[in-house]
């Protein structure tokens, strides 16, 4: 099991390619919380993540032996991005295998950093069969996205700099995909500060961290279903998930509805992006998944902000669903000339934005004297959300709420 001098080693070789990233307080959340609240940015890390920091620990130990051979991982991007990027750094040829739907910009970014990328499977874990193939193949040195040492020591380095920046941080509230990132900061936290609460957050859909803490042994899920696919792993690692069992103190899970709505306050209010994996810590604080009290110090570590755009635009659409400023309505109409305009004059009235209209006349389902409408509205919130559906209703039209 890794131990702080493991992370303070670490902390020596990654200083000339990993960033010492913004820790920030929020004014926005601690109100919205009551707690003290402060933003750990490693969207501000090189390659966006922090993974960066783990794979070049790991890179940078390897033999000279072992540097020639080349490298190769499985990752859905950020820690492709971050291998890549370590081994071009230090002259070291890097294969990287990524799942078939990666998303396009962390294809694409990784292939920037000077990585050769194949495409292969269809999350995470197919694609590190791959891997391993290649592996064995051509003679290549694997680097593990978290189940190993000298990449989980390279995470941890953040807890250090956590502490360094902010000493009374009583809580930090750490994303989970495989346990790499949580298993290093809190080796590096509970070794320097043995009160200061380790919290993880999972996605429900990859949820397999809290399953296996809850059944006391590993347990693979068969799939995983998540709009954070920075942490979308069937299973947590060997030797992480011992670090996690030891020194973390909680692991709770949120849904992606509030992972959604927490990457869009953030982006909206803190005019910062994160990606899914990023938003989750938030979320868990935003939504109170775990205890704290008033005026709490406590640091969401937001990890990421490698986000595919057409992502980003479904995920921005959904926190405005939950936060109840985006209505899809249906209704029927008669068939004659002004009902459209009187619908929408309603609409108006109650000061709501219409986004787009569908109107069908032909569908099987609609009566021959009457038309289909659905509607796409940007309203204020969820109570003028409700009274433009009351104005519908008190004019006679009968509404369906599609989301």
């Amino acid at each position: 099991m890794i131990e702080l001098a493991d992370v303070l080693d670490a902390r020596e070789r990654v200083a000339a390619t990993a960033r010492h990233t913004p820790l920030d307080y929020s004014h926005t959340f601690s109100s919205m919380t009551g707690a003290d609240v402060h933003l750990k940015l490693e969207t501000f890390q090189r390659t966006g993540s922090f993974k960066i920091r783990g794979a070049t620990n790991k890179i940078a130990t390897l033999s000279d032996e072992e540097q020639a051979s080349g490298v190769v991982t499985a990752s859905a991007g950020n820690h492709a991005q971050g291998v890549a990027l370590a081994a071009t750094r230090i002259g070291v040829d890097s294969k990287i295998v990524m799942p078939e739907h990666a998303p396009v910009s962390k294809v694409e970014a990784t292939r920037s950093y000077g990585a050769e990328v194949v495409l292969h499977g269809a999350d995470y874990d197919e694609a590190a069969e791959k891997a391993h193939e290649i592996e064995r193949a051509e003679d290549r040195v694997y680097v593990h996205a978290f189940d190993d040492p000298m990449v989980m020591a390279g995470q941890g380095t953040i807890g250090l700099e956590v502490l360094e920046e902010l000493p009374e941080v009583e809580t930090l509230v750490v994303p989970i995909g495989g346990g790499g990132l949580i298993s290093g900061i809190a080796t590096a936290v509970k070794a320097k500060s043995p009160d200061t609460r380790v919290v993880g957050v999972q996605a429900e859909g990859a949820s397999s961290v809290a399953d296996s803490l809850q059944k006391g042994e590993i347990v693979e899920r068969e799939s995983v279903d998540t709009i954070a696919d920075g942490i979308a792993t069937r299973k947590v690692g060997t030797e992480t998930f011992e670090v996690i069992r030891e020194r973390v103190d909680e692991v709770v899970t949120v849904t992606d509805a509030e992972t959604a709505v927490a990457l869009t306050t953030l982006l909206e209010r803190g005019k910062t992006l994160v990606e899914g994996a990023g938003a989750v810590p938030l979320a868990a604080l935003l939504e109170r998944k775990f205890d704290y009290a008033d005026d709490e110090v406590v640091v969401p570590c937001c990890c990421g902000g490698n986000i595919d755009l057409n992502v980003l635009t479904t995920v921005i659409m959904r926190g405005l669903v939950e936060t109840g400023r985006y209505l899809r309505i249906r209704t029927t109409l008669k068939d004659r000339p002004g009902e459209l305009e009187r619908l929408v004059e309603v609409i108006s009235d109650a000061r709501a934005n219409i986004h787009a209209i569908e109107h069908d006349r032909a569908g099987k389902d609609v009566a021959m004297n009457a038309a289909e409408v659905e509607l796409d509205l940007e309203t204020k919130g969820p109570d003028h959300a409700e009274k433009l559906l009351a104005a519908l209703r008190a004019e006679g039209y009968e509404v369906d709420v599609l989301v």
